[in-house]
């Protein structure tokens, strides 16, 4: 007489959680590189991943992190931007652009790939506006 263990989840249960982490991951990847959408489409970088974050944060709640997360480093971005511009006067200006542009792209590639594999990347240097 063999009895079926009724303690675990169901397995269709599993599978839709399965299905739905792995929806979440894609969402979180696709937020962090549609930053890169300012270089083909002006502001699209920044339009973009606020808009991905506002209507998936409710079908996928471990989306909304993320989207905090990209929110916080493009308004630090923008300001670290235009203190460096005006810091050009000064020569500092040029070499903290140059560095700016560079995180600019590496950061939303880590932040992408570390999303699809499950974790919370946070970008270094963000300043904290959503917590």
């Amino acid at each position: 007489m063999s009895e079926e263990s009724t303690a675990g989840s169901s397995p269709s249960s599993s599978i839709e959680d399965g299905f739905e982490e792995k929806t979440a991951r894609e969402w979180a990847m696709i937020l962090h590189f549609s930053m890169f959408a300012g270089y083909l489409v002006p502001i699209a970088g920044f339009i973009a991943p606020i808009i991905i974050w506002q209507i998936k944060k409710d079908e996928l709640p471990s989306l909304d992190e993320h989207g905090r997360l990209v929110t916080n480093w493009l308004i630090s971005s923008v300001i670290y931007v235009v203190v460096g511009f005006f810091l050009i006067f000064l020569i500092i200006g040029i070499p903290m652009l140059a560095a700016l542009g560079i995180c600019n792209i590496v950061f939303p590639l880590i932040g992408g790939l570390k999303a699809n594999q499950g974790e919370v990347w946070r970008y270094p240097l963000t300043i904290q506006f959503f917590s």
